[in-house]
């Protein structure tokens, strides 16, 4: 059985994921790092060269592949639970455990993160991540076996709370 990390980007999968391998002597794999290893470009060229379309047919390839292995730890990309099929799969072999975090939180993580290309193109940092947040957390939620808020939480703490969980 996998655990499988979801959550907007910024809310601790990737700190948290690599504690926890530790832990239990599993391997980590982060979606988005196996799409830029497949694709031998980075998120955001991906992007500019062909699409978020292309980059999500990347994403749910990865997404597949995982899901047949075992005993992973799965750091998803933030909008990986945007399709469905992503979800389902992920399911059918790992526990979902949503970190959620605040916007101010998500902000003071990531605001200086250039490989993370912007999801709206138009908006200021603050507004993107609000509007994006808006939107995907009823999804973030129905995909969810489990709801973990990692705002002014230790990676060791949140890392108990989802051992604690399974």
């Amino acid at each position: 059985m996998n655990i499988v990390l979801i959550g907007y980007r910024g809310t601790g999968k990737s700190s948290v994921g690599k504690l926890l391998a530790e832990r239990q002597g599993r391997r980590l794999v982060s979606t988005d790092a196996e799409v830029v290893r497949r694709a031998g470009l980075s998120i955001p060229e991906i992007v500019a060269q062909s699409g978020w379309e292309r980059f999500r047919d990347l994403e749910s390839d990865v997404c597949r592949n995982l899901a047949g292995q075992d005993w992973l730890i799965i750091d998803t990309g933030g909008g990986a639970i945007l399709r469905q099929q992503n979800v389902a799969v992920l399911k059918t072999n790992g526990t979902l455990f949503w970190l959620t975090a605040e916007v101010a939180t998500i902000v003071a993580r990531i605001g200086g993160d250039s490989q993370r290309p912007s999801l709206t193109g138009t908006k200021s940092f603050v507004e993107e991540v609000e509007d994006v947040l808006r939107e995907r957390t009823p999804i973030y939620k129905a995909a969810a076996d489990h709801v973990v808020g990692t705002d002014g939480r230790s990676v060791a703490d949140i890392a108990d709370s989802i051992l604690a969980r399974l």
